[in-house]
């Protein structure tokens, strides 16, 4: 039986969406990868997303998340805005929470296609994030590259459900830069389960721009959960206000980390691509 799917992005990071109500989804690593892939017979996409009936009360839904390498992740926020957006229009309502491996997350109809998200609040803690070892997560001395000439750095570790380590930099950088360095830190030793990196230029105290290598998935147009680790990492470092502009190529999230709980606090917009029916030979 064909298994149809919703094709959504938020600012040009893009996903397919299941629902699993009436058809179980329990992929494997490499059926993910084949509707991840783009052309040759797959959809396409930067992340897959299951919306699966609700296991706890409050809850409208349980959602999983996939990156495009096959590996199930802990949270995706510009897909959790799209799964927010889903939820409120099928059940009509302006609000809505769910639940995740990360915990749960709520969020509210802020315009036309654009969503409010809480992501909760950050870990901070060096075990929580993980690091292979104890350290002071605001200023976390990396080497990346050759030993004879390493590239070194202090960035800031945040974990938003998934693992990120932003470094600042005193320009935007280039896809080339952010691939080639994004590729070798994703993989260091300090990451046991890999990490996001993001490279942020602070524009002023209201104004980031990012660009994020997603573990399992490389550059992408945007990354909200990437968004979140940025402006909490430039909180930390003092370099920026509360509440601030993060900036993709591909458009703005305002990202707001919380002062009275804690919590940071997304919004940006939902696009609806189109709608369409599994290949066979992705998922049987």
């Amino acid at each position: 039986m064909s298994r149809t799917f919703l094709k959504m992005n938020g600012l040009g990071n893009d996903f397919v969406v299941l629902e699993t109500a009436t058809q179980p989804f329990n992929p494997t690593p490499d059926e993910i990868r084949a509707i991840a892939k783009r052309g040759e017979g797959g959809v396409g996409c930067d992340q897959v997303i299951a919306i699966d009936p609700p296991r706890a009360e409050g809850a409208s839904a349980y959602v999983r998340f996939w990156n495009s390498d096959g590996e199930e992740t802990g949270a995706c926020g510009n897909g959790t805005r799209c799964v927010a957006w889903l939820l409120m229009q099928s059940g009509r309502k302006d609000s809505v929470a769910f639940d995740t491996v990360a915990g749960r997350l709520s969020g509210v109809l802020a315009g036309d296609k654009l969503v409010t998200v809480d992501m909760g609040a950050p870990r901070l803690a060096w075990n929580e994030i993980p690091l292979a070892e104890e350290m002071d997560t605001a200023r976390v001395e990396l080497q990346v590259g050759p030993i004879d000439a390493p590239w070194v750095h202090t960035p800031v570790c945040v974990s938003m459900g998934n693992p990120h380590v932003v470094f600042f930099v005193d320009e935007p950088v280039s896809d080339e830069f952010a691939t080639r360095t994004g590729s070798l830190v994703e993989h260091h030793p300090l990451f046991p389960e890999g990490v996001n990196v993001g490279f942020a230029h602070v524009v002023s105290r209201g104004h980031i721009r990012l660009k994020v290598w997603e573990r399992g998935a490389g550059l992408t147009a945007a990354c909200g959960t990437g968004a979140c680790a940025a402006q909490v990492a430039a909180v930390r470092r003092g370099l920026t206000d509360r509440k601030a502009k993060v900036e993709f190529d591909s458009g703005p999230l305002t990202i707001e980390w919380r002062e009275s709980d804690g919590h940071v606090i997304m919004t940006g917009p939902v696009a609806m691509e189109f709608a369409g029916k599994l290949p066979e030979a992705a998922v049987a």
